[in-house]
């Protein structure tokens, strides 16, 4: 099998969790499978259930924490601003703009690809009411000193959690402390449910009215989807969505996190840490930094290559047969978010040309990092 780049780590038994679902169960919707699913996130992570809520989508978590957080009702003219950093995957942007909201485009350090607080103080409107790290590269740099920020600037927090399910910060997992939290769980995440998302909301209104959005904001049909029944006279005050998640992906889902600690997390772990040896000596390549109180269970590899060969070293690369990502394309370069009259993002705009992604999956073995490895060393000799 030719090298991948990231892939699904799925095996018999989430088939079997699949085939449980649809022939003893026989309810493919959102039933008592989500429902433990939800429980046994909750006893993983130390939280109440009540403050979880599964959806189908890592984008649908964040769009509905954007919406419970956000001040105003949707649909009545922008409802305030986010700051977020430009170095995400486009899902991060979506959401805030799906939320009736208007993203800030933010600087990030080069050396770990995260949020620039600095820069980030000079973006504040007088409508920001809240702020969105995202863990680049499964790292939450700086996590205390963004709860900070959001306390002095009067934000909420909306961690964009994505790549950082099974991470530790200060010996504490994300997803156990903060304000919303924000997972998800698509295919090639640290668990999967093929396709899913969560999200933890500390605050007991806030969770009740993601509940209640992610079913059409009808009211209470969460607890009666979990009893085995439907609301057939329902409340709706406000605007929700259909992004509930299926009995089938949580049956997949319950599965992979029973796979995590003893088998994912470590793979990762390894995998990162020996490219992070056999590159520590290569010549214009440098990885992202982090921080010594973070347990980082890592859900890609990014390199960056300096002195402007990226481009070169990712061509020579994929010529030896070897897959390179680009984790992303800042979005105030792309067309929808473009603002003109904004401050520019140079070190954000200068990183992007330096990042490339290297395989990094469970599936790997060390030798397959090894031949990764010598493939970058012999592309950076030959510049």
């Amino acid at each position: 099998m030719a090298m991948r780049l990231s892939r699904s780590i799925v095996g018999k038994a989430e088939a079997d969790a699949v085939a449980r679902v649809i022939i003893e169960d026989g309810y493919l919707g959102m039933g008592k499978e989500v429902q433990c699913f939800e429980e046994e996130i909750a006893a993983y992570l130390g939280v109440p259930p009540n403050r979880l809520a599964a959806v189908n989508t890592g984008t649908a978590a964040l769009t509905l924490a954007v919406d419970a957080a956000a001040p105003g009702a949707f649909g009545k003219g922008v409802r305030g601003s986010v700051l977020v950093p430009s170095l995400t995957f486009v899902a991060s942007f979506q959401a805030i703009t799906a939320a009736g909201c208007r993203p800030i485009a933010c600087e990030v350090l080069a050396e770990t690809g995260t949020i620039d607080l600095a820069d980030a103080k000079k973006r504040l409107q007088k409508d920001t009411f809240a702020i969105m790290p995202v863990y680049y590269a499964s790292n939450p740099w700086g996590l205390d000193e963004v709860y900070a920020f959001a306390r002095e600037n009067g934000l909420r927090v909306i961690e964009d959690a994505a790549h950082a399910f099974g991470c530790r910060h200060d010996g504490k997992k994300i997803g156990s402390f903060g304000d919303l939290v924000c997972f998800s769980f698509d295919g090639i995440k640290n668990i999967t449910c093929g396709e899913g998302g969560l999200v933890v909301a500390f605050d007991e209104k806030d969770a009740k009215i993601i509940q209640d959005a992610r079913l059409l904001s009808v009211n209470k049909d969460t607890q009666a989807r979990f009893c085995g029944g439907r609301t057939w006279d329902p409340s709706v005050t406000r605007q929700g969505w259909r992004f509930h998640m299926s009995n089938i992906m949580a049956a997949i889902g319950r599965v992979q996190l029973t796979r995590l600690e003893g088998e994912f997390a470590p793979a990762r772990k390894h995998l990162a840490q020996l490219y992070r040896e056999l590159l520590a000596d290569v010549p214009m390549v440098r990885l992202l930094a982090t921080d010594a109180r973070d347990d980082i269970v890592p859900h890609i590899q990014p390199v960056r290559v300096l002195e402007g060969h990226m481009p070169a070293v990712r061509q020579a690369l994929l010529d030896a047969g070897i897959p390179v990502g680009v984790h992303y394309k800042p979005n105030h370069l792309l067309a929808y978010f473009h603002d003109e009259k904004a401050a520019p993002l140079p070190v954000t705009e200068a990183l992007f040309g330096e990042l490339m992604t290297l395989p990094l999956h469970p599936g790997l073995s060390d030798q397959d990092v090894q031949d990764v490895c010598n493939a970058l060393r012999a592309a950076v000799a030959s510049l």
